[in-house]
């Protein structure tokens, strides 16, 4: 019996979010300003090339992809970067990260994660990260520590890089028990500490 192919859908996920590089801490300096800038011409293009099909993936269009490592990374990409992108400020932006860390979890259950590159584990990881929860946060930070140990010398600074954005995201959940830079999004009242919190630089990640 032949291993279950990645459909090329899924492999158009895959390639836009982690190019071509080969090595890791290449592919991360070549993706930097996709993965973590607010650029709305970024923003645009998401939404243009994958707006129709991340809301097939949320219709359950493409619930097969789980069977394989990558293909589940792609639905994970779909559910948990690509709305931060296609609806960026609004409630809409988390409304899959439920979805998201499930299909996280289980792939980690089932060892799924062991078989990406380590580039690709950093997002099979984040909705982890990005769960208000201090249960996942705590796991998010052994992950993250735990890749970081496995890199290369040549390529740890990069992974570390990764474990302290961990750590920062669970030390906001430990103070406020959840992400106070949502609060206004998804139309949640602030606490005094919260507006001060929101105050300082990079406290909205």
């Amino acid at each position: 019996m032949s291993a279950p192919t990645l459909s090329l859908l899924a492999t158009s996920v895959l390639t836009y979010w982690f190019g071509t590089q080969a090595g890791d801490a290449a592919t991360a300096q070549a993706q930097r300003k996709l993965w973590w800038s607010k650029d709305a011409t970024v923003d645009a293009d998401i939404r243009i090339r994958f707006g129709a099909l991340m809301q097939a993936a949320a219709d359950g269009a493409h619930d097969d992809w789980v069977i394989t490592p990558r293909g589940r990374l792609a639905l994970i990409l779909l559910f948990d970067q690509f709305p931060r992108n296609i609806h960026r400020d609004t409630p809409h932006a988390f409304a899959c990260d439920p979805r998201a860390l499930q299909l996280a979890l289980d792939g980690i259950a089932a060892g799924m994660d062991r078989q990406l590159r380590p580039v690709e584990r950093v997002f099979g990881y984040l909705p982890l990260e990005h769960a208000e929860s201090t249960i996942m946060q705590e796991r998010s930070v052994e992950l993250f520590t735990a890749l970081a140990a496995d890199a290369p010398d040549n390529e740890r600074d990069t992974f570390k890089g990764f474990v302290d954005y961990a750590v920062r995201h669970r030390e906001v959940i430990a103070r406020f028990g959840r992400f106070p830079h949502r609060n206004r999004i998804l139309g949640r009242i602030s606490t005094v500490e919260e507006i001060e919190f929101l105050k300082q630089p990079g406290s909205s990640f």
